[in-house]
């Protein structure tokens, strides 16, 4: 029986304004979850809540995976237990390259003693790289200094393929990237489903959908899942636009902003 991602009843505040108004969702492992909404609806705050960023306070509700959790772990527990953040825009490090910043954090996940070994790590390093068609000097250059924001995506989704989580929380993965890269960066993606692997895709576009089908669509609106389908409902979202739904559940100013 595979892992389950448990969210119950979230509500969380930034800088004491509520934006996560109660969300309740399910994902389990095999299973692709996308969650849509126009801008200023919470969506990227749950990511952040989830993974324990320090902005976001937890007001209500509980965050499980496996029964354990996970608002009690500190981040890097919440990581070394199987969740993934795949960030909006993701930080420059200066002076740690791209592949110790890997190495260090596959061994973080291992136990003592068990540390992958050096010509494993560089032989499944440069596959993943070749496979995600990225420069392989990349990974001699300081973690995502001067990348192109394509670049920086895809060492996103390389980082992801390294390290195998349980669940993978991917914040817009797709903003910023032309055809090219939207298509190398869902192959990623696509090359991790299986009975392992859950994911929780946070988009504003039907476009990233066309190459990753999900299992599940859910509509955030008012900082509340609102709306929950197959893929014919995100298809409808891009044909449509969200109007329909406000008007549906009477719903005037969608965003919590």
């Amino acid at each position: 029986m595979g892992s389950t991602l448990e969210i119950k009843g979230l509500h969380v505040s930034i800088d004491d304004k509520e934006i996560l108004k109660g969300v309740d969702l399910t994902v389990n492992q095999g299973e692709i979850h996308a969650v849509m909404g126009p801008n200023g609806t919470g969506k990227s705050t749950l990511a952040q809540a989830i993974m324990g960023h320090p902005r976001y306070e937890i007001t209500q509700g509980e965050v499980y995976l496996d029964g354990e959790n996970v608002l009690e772990m500190e981040v890097d527990e919440r990581a070394q237990a199987g969740l993934f953040l795949a960030m909006q825009y993701p930080s420059e490090i200066s002076g740690v390259t791209n592949s110790d910043f890997l190495r260090s954090a596959m061994n973080a996940q291992r136990e003592e003693g068990n540390e992958i070994n050096l010509m494993q790590f560089i032989k499944k390093l440069d596959k993943n790289m070749e496979f995600l068609e990225m420069d392989l000097d990349m990974a001699q250059r300081y973690l995502n200094e001067g990348f192109s924001g394509g670049e920086k995506k895809r060492n996103e989704i390389l980082q992801l393929m390294m390290l195998e989580p349980k669940f993978a929380i991917l914040d817009e993965i797709d903003s910023g990237l032309d055809i090219d890269a939207l298509k190398v960066v869902s192959k990623g993606i696509n090359k991790l489903r299986g009975e392992d692997f859950g994911c929780l895709m946070i988009t504003h576009y039907q476009r990233l959908l066309n190459y990753i089908t999900p299992d599940f669509v859910h509509v955030m609106m008012n900082g509340r899942i609102v709306k929950s389908g197959g893929k014919e409902l995100a298809e409808r979202l891009e044909a449509e636009g969200y109007e329909w739904i406000k008007e549906e559940l009477n719903i005037e100013d969608a965003s919590v902003e």
